[in-house]
């Protein structure tokens, strides 16, 4: 008999543990079967792996990818050219494998184009890329390989630099900002809307007030201001747009909190003499995780098109720190000319990525609707 009891005990606690997963397999299983999302997941994935090695993996390896050569600027994609490796006047300091993922390696030899180069003796002929005349060097003043090919995947733009490169590290500033500002906007709304809908009364009319003044004053002109009170610069921006994404969180927030504050599991707590804080953080809050996730997944996508129009005027990240925002407004006016890839290869990169999280933010929402 205690054997038959114990092995119903048994079974009844493997469908408590199946019930309790099922919603999030049946969550997932969902959002596979949106092929749209899936891709999006993969290119913000491979995105996030391009950003994470950063200096490692980009052929312009230098602090900001500012090697600049004026004399190959506004170079085709695809471009190839031969380059002269001249030892530095002063010793290179070598970093370590740590520092040169995130901040990069001085370039170790002076490069100079070349069109073609004969070599006599210790010395070494070069005929100067797109030149009439000719130079002569020691081979003493040379690296031991003299000459690199060096190939522009993107081209390059008007300082000589490699768009690859600045392409490839601007990612980190767009990422960055939408996960710093995110976690800001997250904090302030959850912790807003929470007080203001499980407390109500007059503290929920006090925040509900606040949260109606900043809702009312547009988006954009509320980052420029915060933007020129706390000055330029890059971790300014994260602060910037934080301080002004948390609204929609808060107002979703208090909605969800008036409603499950009602509910019998929330009255049971109270019953038990649990806290109020022990009751918001761990019985309330848990049960709108799924709301607060889309809502992060969507608003991702903003935080990064506001990086990209600040920095587009001026006001977000500053030279010689790569962007996206940065290179189209570098890169502008060549939209008229025959170098309009400068300005439209950044803003597919800026298309992709919110387009990736709008299509992941919609899935989600989709995939946890219980009306499904």
């Amino acid at each position: 008999m205690r054997f038959c009891n114990y092995r119903k005990w048994k079974e009844g606690r493997a469908q408590e543990n199946e019930r309790a997963v099922s919603l999030s397999a049946l969550t997932w299983q969902r959002f596979k079967k949106e092929r749209q999302a899936i891709v999006s997941l993969a290119y913000i994935g491979l995105v996030i792996i391009i950003a994470l090695l950063g200096y490692l993996i980009t052929p312009d390896s230098t602090p900001f990818c500012n090697h600049q050569q004026l004399e190959i600027a506004l170079q085709k994609p695809g471009f190839t050219v031969q380059m002269l490796e001249l030892k530095p006047e002063q010793t290179v300091p070598h970093v370590n494998f740590l520092k040169k993922m995130l901040f990069g390696q001085p370039a170790e030899y002076k490069t100079v184009p070349i069109d073609t180069y004969t070599v006599t003796g210790d010395s070494v002929t070069v005929k100067l890329f797109q030149q009439a005349y000719n130079e002569t060097y020691a081979k003493a003043d040379l690296s031991p390989r003299m000459v690199k090919k060096q190939r522009f995947l993107l081209g390059t733009d008007r300082y000589g630099r490699d768009v690859l490169s600045q392409l490839m590290i601007g990612a980190r500033v767009s990422l960055s900002v939408g996960f710093l500002s995110i976690f800001i906007a997250l904090f302030i709304g959850t912790l807003v809307g929470a007080t203001a809908g499980y407390y109500r009364g007059k503290v929920d009319d006090v925040l509900t007030f606040l949260i109606n003044v900043v809702w009312s004053i547009p988006t954009l002109l509320l980052v420029i201001a915060i933007s020129f009170a706390l000055g330029k610069g890059f971790w300014k921006i994260f602060i910037a747009i934080g301080l002004t994404m948390w609204v929609d969180i808060a107002r979703v927030v208090r909605g969800q909190f008036l409603s499950l504050r009602e509910q019998d599991f929330v009255e049971s707590a109270r019953a038990l003499g649990y806290s109020n804080f022990r009751i918001i953080v761990k019985h309330i809050l848990p049960n709108i995780t799924g709301t607060l996730i889309v809502i992060a997944a969507s608003n991702f996508s903003s935080a990064i098109l506001m990086e990209a129009g600040l920095s587009f005027l001026g006001l977000g990240v500053q030279p010689p720190t790569p962007s996206w925002g940065m290179m189209m407004k570098e890169n502008y006016a060549c939209i008229v000319l025959n170098n309009a890839y400068l300005a439209i290869i950044p803003g597919v990169a800026i298309m992709l990525l919110v387009l990736s999280f709008m299509l992941i933010g919609n899935a989600l929402r989709d995939a946890m609707d219980v009306r499904n």
